[in-house]
């Protein structure tokens, strides 16, 4: 599923839900002014790494990451700052998978490294809604998240000589997205979409400081994007 696909579902799912609005019963009329509830999301996310190279010994350095889509599972604590706004914290659980070619190596054993990561992902950020309208209420999502990466094999000794490529355990993010609350008659439903972005360098690099993977490599972060559905 591309990125395109995923921009797609949620804006299908927010035309739904607006054309949805026929009916006059207001569901949950008394729960945003809850000081604090809970809930979970599902969702599927698709990340690849932002890179920027340097000036190295490695001629004509080109690298490429093909991302592939993950899956995302996590809880909910929103707590109600103001009418209209919000600060949630969103512990959970991230898996995705990526390749990562070295296309100025010959050979396909040195050049392509596979990076599958699993993350304890936690967002901490202020959700910003618009007044209610009937069972619907749009907001925007701004935030930072801190991850660690459970599959970064930063303490290996083994670089990418021997095919082990490294990443840093613990990185930081920030985030910006936009959803849209449904009430239903038992609980709100809330899809959103958001940008993910790294703010450190997460690569580790190799032992020689001149190593044809990440001699070249200046900055590798990822950037990628999530289509949350959360139930609250």
């Amino acid at each position: 599923m591309s990125k395109r696909n995923l921009l797609f579902c949620f804006f299908l799912l927010v035309s739904i839900s607006f054309f949805a609005q026929k009916e006059r019963v207001e569901y949950l009329p008394s729960f945003d002014k809850r000081p604090l509830h809970y809930g979970f999301y599902l969702g599927v996310n698709q990340n690849d790494f932002k890179l920027n190279l340097r000036e190295s010994t490695i001629a004509n350095a080109n690298i490429t990451v093909e991302p592939t889509v993950g899956f995302n599972v996590g809880l909910i604590a929103d707590l109600r700052l103001h009418k209209n706004l919000n600060l949630r914290l969103e512990p959970g659980l991230v898996s995705n998978s990526k390749k990562i070619y070295f296309n100025h190596l010959p050979t396909e054993q040195d050049s392509v490294r596979e990076a599958s990561s699993t993350y304890l992902h936690v967002p901490l950020v202020f959700k910003f809604s618009t007044d209610r309208y009937h069972n619907i209420r749009p907001y925007l999502l701004g935030g930072i998240s801190y991850d660690y990466n459970f599959s970064s094999n930063e303490k290996n000794q083994d670089d990418n000589s021997a095919g082990q490529f490294r990443m840093k355990t613990h990185n930081f993010m920030y985030e910006v997205g936009i959803g849209v609350d449904i009430y239903l008659y038992f609980f709100k439903f809330s899809p959103s979409i958001r940008g993910v972005f790294a703010i450190n360098n997460e690569i580790k690099y190799d032992n020689d400081p001149e190593s044809r993977w990440t001699a070249p490599i200046n900055f590798m972060g990822t950037r990628g994007i999530f289509l949350n559905f959360a139930f609250e």
